[in-house]
């Protein structure tokens, strides 16, 4: 039998045990030391790591067996491990988060059949790799799910119909109810922490970065922390706000976005307009798409208020969305922020104020917004035509590009373009096979490039040493090509900046 050495500093991990092989030696053996660094390996004299399953900021998770049960059961043993880098009060406070998970597991898994429930927490003191040191070690013990995580899952599939992804939705929203109902929010709601079982029942994992909340809006406000997952966390949360219930909406939401989209989430999200950009990835109706995108609104008040108001709209047609209101503000005695990387386990944070009733309603899009690289390629398409229009219309017509007809002819062109682009007609592929079809008509038709050999192109040319003219269309396209991009690059920065403040 194999045994895995839970010491994170210990090279060769994996330890061989022919006599464990036996059952009865198996059961009663006192101990096993880790042959290559001396770690004690049967945990709490009952737990027998036998594979590493993966590695975490603050600790590694371990599949074991327990010997005291029936049958040799699986379980996931998880060991404090924070990283070299904290100081001691960091130290202190991720400690403190490991020992509330434990306290989440033992309230929520035993009351609610799809969280794991908690099985052993203890610490373990052993003899350090240097003569004379002691190491300290903590445990947690978690029920095994036998299955496979929804990150897993979706990278097999690629995506989710809309039915699964309902289905998905429901029965996380009822998970997170219960949660919430009882003091905690999760904080971490990501495809990889949600765990199917072999029988399809779902499983919500990973309770690390928990946070109790106090029962009453009255309480004292707290902060959240450094500790999120890029993509998932909504701005409260990045920013070290308050969290609420509408927190873990938002990251279910962005999880449900994924499944529909099979993108991940800095494929979606467009920062400079704090907007996600999905619809045009998926084919799902209007009332999942607003539910979805209520969810996804910045603002925690402008989001639904529980798990149970989304199921709600789930079965409603015209799910309404409040009136945009100001971020709750905080007492004067709030706490200060803790440092980033750790999680504060001090204040609570109050329940969520419900959103204002007289909302004005959300209606979905009926069409997806432009994403920024969708903007900038636009752009630059634009860009590329116009400079291979201006040398066809100047060639044709024989006239300069100062002559009033050249620009009607330009303008209304490039209009139609960006018209067509605006509405969908023309996109992604499209407009790079356009723009590959017009440079090689303009390259290779002579009729459409005589404005090239003609100064002052022409005397531009011949100070390059160039005497063809297509390496001089080249130029101009891509000089108006980068042009355009600049343009809309700066006119989009102006924006977001005025949008901030107006």
């Amino acid at each position: 039998m194999e045994i895995y050495c839970t010491r994170p500093s210990c090279p060769r991990p994996v330890n061989h045990f022919t006599d464990l092989d036996d059952s009865t030696t198996l059961r009663t053996v006192p101990e096993k030391y880790c042959m290559t660094c001396g770690m004690r390996l049967i945990l709490d004299n009952r737990y027998l790591p036998i594979k590493l399953l993966g590695r975490g900021g603050f600790g590694a998770a371990f599949l074991a067996r327990d010997r005291r049960r029936p049958g040799l059961p699986f379980c996931v043993v998880k060991q404090f491990q924070p990283a070299g880098h904290l100081t001691a009060d960091q130290l202190q406070i991720a400690q403190r988060l490991f020992e509330r998970e434990a306290e989440v597991l033992e309230t929520l898994g035993k009351q609610h059949p799809q969280i794991p429930d908690l099985l052993a927490f203890f610490p373990l003191d052993a003899p350090g790799r240097t003569p004379g040191q002691s190491e300290q070690f903590f445990y947690l013990v978690q029920e095994f799910v036998d299955g496979q995580d929804m990150e897993a899952e979706l990278a097999q599939k690629g995506k989710f119909s809309e039915a699964e992804v309902l289905d998905i939705l429901r029965e996380l929203l009822k998970i997170l109810q219960f949660v919430h109902d009882n003091g905690s929010i999760h904080r971490d709601i990501k495809p990889s922490n949600i765990m199917r079982r072999r029988d399809g029942v779902l499983f919500l994992l990973d309770f690390g970065a928990v946070k109790q909340q106090m029962s009453t809006a009255a309480a004292p406000a707290g902060r959240s922390t450094g500790i999120y997952s890029m993509g998932y966390a909504p701005p409260e949360q990045m920013q070290g706000g308050q969290v609420y219930p509408s927190t873990d909406l938002y990251a279910l939401a962005v999880t449900c976005v994924m499944f529909l989209t099979g993108k991940p989430p800095n494929e979606l999200y467009d920062p400079y307009s704090n907007t996600w950009n999905w619809r045009s990835y998926a084919q799902v109706s209007d009332r999942l798409a607003a539910v979805l995108n209520r969810m996804l609104l910045p603002s925690p008040s402008q989001r639904f208020a529980s798990a149970n108001e989304v199921l709600a709209a789930l079965t409603t047609p015209a799910p309404a969305a409040p009136t945009p209101a100001p971020a709750p503000t905080r007492p004067s005695g709030a706490t200060s922020g803790t440092p980033s990387g750790v999680i504060p386990g001090a204040t609570p944070a109050p329940m969520q104020p419900s959103p204002s009733a007289g909302g004005r309603p959300f209606k979905p899009q009926s069409r997806a917004a432009f994403s920024l690289w969708e903007v900038l390629g636009s752009a630059a398409f634009t860009g590329f035509e116009g400079g291979l229009l201006a040398i066809a219309i100047a060639s044709l017509l024989g006239t300069s590009a100062l002559a009033p007809g050249f620009w009607l002819i330009l303008l209304g062109v490039l209009g139609g373009m960006i018209f067509a682009q605006s509405r969908r007609w023309i996109e992604k592929v499209d407009l790079a096979i356009i723009a590959v079809i017009s440079l090689l008509l303009v390259q290779f038709l002579p009729f459409l490039h005589r404005v090239v050999l003609l100064p002052p192109l022409a005397a531009l040319a011949q100070s390059l040493g160039i005497s063809s003219p297509i390496p001089v269309i080249l130029l101009v396209a891509g000089v108006s090509c980068l042009l355009a991009i600049a343009a809309t690059a700066l006119f989009r920065l102006i924006y977001n900046l005025l949008s901030r403040f107006l």
